[in-house]
């Protein structure tokens, strides 16, 4: 039965339960509501990199931070119209474009990433966007366009955020989100892990995640990759049993969310990895880089896809679904 009605209790609960029984609960679910042989495989690529506004903590895209990062101003339609077709021959279904922008303006450059949502959808994937804030006029144009997915991250709990960012507010990620479903857009909405938060602070962001009136349709779950120049660049790197509990707990709550193993999979094994895909992971990135972080290689993870006899999932498979019932 998917709820929208947890309380913080429940999921402070569940989140501690013994991580075997855990893992076994979220697996058990992942199998009832999702096809646990295949996994979801996007690609994200940074058209606009660098010069951000926003003071987030983790980010080497803020100006302000010294991280050595060349800031590139918004690629060409062309361009990243070949980065799709190669992702897509390579596997990937969605296709994921992020600029590092504090907000959607009305502008020239709006138009062109509406250019380009309009190519890569009539390539027959899933695309999705990052851009920052947005209204729902906004949201409609991307829409109108053939947007199939929003991504804006929650990133930690409400009562940690400001620890993290200062430029803008929890509100205000929130009401982007509600623009995007307005405009009748899916939601990608998550967060990380290794930020200095707190075990509490994960179940805080768990239980708003859970509790949207609408579960987000894909809920990346991030380790922190630390970038020297910002100001977590000595965080500890993230346990691989706090990230399977993270995604074992989101299975459970969210059990028809693809809930994505996103950045941080390059310091984690083959093992690590499979821990997560039976927790209930059903989504990865995949392509050399996260936007600026490394991230494995096409190649290295469809020999991951073959060693566990996992496939990649076809586009659009939910509206199909949904048309079918």
């Amino acid at each position: 039965m998917i709820r929208n009605d947890w309380t913080l209790t429940e999921v402070e609960d569940l989140y501690n339960t013994p991580l075997l029984e855990l893992i076994y609960k979220a697996a058990t679910l992942h199998r009832e509501y999702n096809d646990t042989g295949e996994v979801q495989v996007c690609t994200l690529l940074s058209i606009k990199t660098g010069g951000c506004s926003e003071d987030c903590a983790y980010c080497p895209q803020a100006a302000r931070y010294h991280t050595g990062l060349d800031v590139q101003a918004l690629m060409k339609k062309d361009e990243v119209l070949e980065y799709a077709k190669k992702a897509k021959d390579a596997g990937s279904t969605r296709f994921c474009m992020g600029a590092a922008w504090r907000e959607v303006r009305d502008n020239r450059d709006f138009d062109r990433v509406i250019d380009m949502v309009k190519g890569v959808n009539e390539m027959g994937m899933e695309v999705c966007c990052t851009l920052g804030m947005l209204t729902e006029e906004q949201a409609k144009k991307l829409a109108d366009a053939g947007l199939y997915a929003y991504n804006h991250n929650l990133d930690t709990s409400a009562e940690y955020y400001g620890d993290i960012i200062t430029t803008r507010t929890y509100d205000d990620r929130l009401k982007t989100l509600d623009n995007v479903r307005k405009a009748g857009v899916s939601v990608c909405c998550g967060g990380i892990v290794g930020l200095g938060e707190s075990h509490e602070d994960r179940i805080k962001m768990l239980h708003t995640l859970a509790t949207m009136p609408e579960h987000p349709e894909s809920v990346p779950v991030n380790a922190l990759v630390p970038v020297k120049g910002t100001p977590l660049e000595n965080n500890a790197k993230v346990n691989v049993w706090d990230l399977v509990r993270m995604i074992a707990s989101a299975r459970i709550l969210m059990p028809r969310a693809m809930v994505r193993l996103s950045a941080g999979r390059t310091s984690m094994s083959i093992a690590d990895q499979t821990l997560c895909f039976m927790a209930g992971a059903n989504s990865i990135f995949a392509g050399e880089k996260l936007l600026t972080t490394p991230n494995p290689t096409f190649d290295e993870d469809m020999a991951m896809f073959d060693l566990l006899g996992l496939k990649p999932r076809e586009a659009f498979k939910g509206e199909k679904e949904m048309v079918q019932h």
